[in-house]
């Protein structure tokens, strides 16, 4: 069983690159303070470098 993490958008996308915008809506998220809890894999981790100053990340319980 793989580890997941809860990240919870904290940041606007309004204003940044579109790239940005894409990789919040490909992790599940679209509006302020929204969270979900995904399964913590390379691609994941990579997407979440992408965003990282718009998410904030927690390990799931």
């Amino acid at each position: 069983m793989m580890a997941k993490l809860k990240i919870t958008q904290v940041g606007s996308p309004i204003g940044r690159p579109k790239e940005q915008e894409a990789t919040l809506i490909g992790l599940g998220l679209n509006k302020m303070n929204r969270s979900r809890e995904v399964e913590d894999t390379p691609s994941i981790r990579g997407m979440l470098r992408a965003v990282q100053h718009l998410v904030r990340v927690e390990a799931a319980k």
